[in-house]
């Protein structure tokens, strides 16, 4: 049997050694929270820039649709999540509670989702599973009420712009970058797994 080594700390030894070799040098995040973390690391002598993340705005925008229509949501409020590969890093256990606390009044739409996740959710929220057509997310932004992003790990969400984009305020946890884009005009921001304060 072949012995296995971490090699963690000889990578990390020699990717330092490599970047303390390149003179000029600008670094580039899509967001101040992972502009805030390479100020700690050691490539903190470099000069860093932010640039957030773009989406098209010919495509996300307020998109009129006969989304509540066609299930059925005519009078409901409509509490959406998107995500492109469900799990509890994404939030997935914040809906199922949420789904338990909310009147009939409200309707959880989860797109994004797979067979697997349709095993997991209950059966007030609906689950709509991957879209392929910006077109048509675009419309499920604009019929909802409110964008939930309960992500426990993130960068720059481009689910948060989408959303704004067309004009549904959002409520996300904070965690990495995923409140920068937030304020009080346009959307909330809660402690990390403040369900409370969430809902």
């Amino acid at each position: 049997i072949k012995s296995r080594k971490d090699k963690t700390h000889d990578m990390f030894y020699f990717k330092k050694c490599l970047f303390e070799e390149v003179k000029n040098m600008t670094i580039v995040t899509p967001s101040q929270w992972l502009a805030d973390l390479v100020k700690q690391s050691f490539l903190r002598e470099y000069p860093v820039k932010v640039i957030n993340n773009g989406i098209n705005l010919a495509i996300f925008k307020p998109t009129p649709s006969e989304f509540k229509y066609r299930y059925g949501l005519i009078g409901k409020k409509i509490i959406l999540g998107v995500s492109f590969g469900w799990g509890n890093r994404k939030g997935l256990d914040v809906f199922i509670e949420l789904s338990k606390i909310f009147s009939n009044d409200y309707q959880i739409v989860l797109v994004g989702t797979d067979d697997n996740t349709d095993k997991l959710i209950p059966d007030n929220i609906i689950s709509i599973h991957r879209t392929n057509s910006q077109q048509e997310l675009a419309e499920f932004y604009t019929a909802a009420d409110v964008f939930v992003n309960p992500t426990r790990e993130e960068n720059y969400p481009t689910v948060n712009m989408e959303a704004l984009a067309c004009g549904t305020p959002v409520v996300t946890f904070r965690t990495g970058g995923s409140p920068e884009i937030l304020d009080e005009t346009c959307g909330a921001v809660v402690d990390y797994n403040d369900l409370d304060s969430l809902s």
